[in-house]
């Protein structure tokens, strides 16, 4: 994990910064794995950085970093090396996969689109693919909150590894918001809150007490 975040935060010190810059940390609690009914909590590192074309981030629901290309307005492809949760009681890994992402306004609010795919580097726990849509709702007096859906797709590697049954596609869905709110000048308190559900397939495994699942995290950053 040390040298996963090292990897992910470094194009941070390597490049400059295309717009503003958040790095801190924070604490989340959650399932131990969607569809267990016991809880965890984690200490979680909160980054955003834009660069040209490297970037790291955990606004986008995971640990990733990466290099990322604008091929026409609001329009950007990518590709990432990205954190992820072991299968029950297995030790965490990484992926890689490649991303598309598309940022527009509907009016006044801005809009944002995510296609993204990830081949774990254990080939044994396979691949899978977040369609992922967030939406800006309010920011004004340094608040700023935006609400999140996303549905997650996995290979049969990925429901086998996970929750050991036969199956593939939908994974799970998710309904989400998330927040800021600047302290001070460079000081900002970051928040969310998301609640999955999993998918037919998922749910039917034996290791799996509670189909919906809680997530929620707060954090402290700074904005360079």
């Amino acid at each position: 994990m040390r040298l996963l975040l090292i990897v992910l935060i470094w194009p941070m010190i390597a490049s400059a910064q295309d717009d503003y810059t958040l790095l801190g940390a924070g604490v989340r609690t959650r399932p131990e794995f969607d569809g267990s009914k016991e809880r965890t909590i984690d200490l979680i590192p909160v980054v955003r950085y834009y660069g040209k074309p490297w970037f790291a981030r955990t606004t986008q629901g995971i640990l990733e970093g990466g290099a990322r290309w604008n091929i026409g307005r609001g329009f950007d492809l990518g590709a990432q090396l990205a954190y992820e949760q072991g299968p029950r009681d297995h030790e965490p890994g990484a992926s890689i996969g490649v991303h598309a992402e598309w940022d527009t306004n509907l009016g006044r609010m801005p809009l944002n689109g995510l296609l993204r795919v990830r081949q774990h580097l254990d080939s044994d726990r396979g691949t899978a693919a977040d369609l992922r849509a967030t939406a800006g709702v309010y920011g004004s007096h340094g608040v700023q909150a935006g609400v999140f859906a996303q549905a997650t797709l996995a290979s049969e590697k990925n429901f086998r590894a996970y929750y050991g049954v036969d199956g593939s596609g939908l994974l799970y869905t998710s309904l989400g918001i998330l927040g800021s709110y600047d302290l001070a000048q460079r000081w900002v308190l970051v928040s969310s809150a998301e609640a999955r559900r999993l998918s037919d397939d998922a749910a039917r495994s034996a290791i799996v007490s509670r189909r919906n699942g809680l997530y929620a995290s707060v954090g402290l950053a700074y904005r360079f």
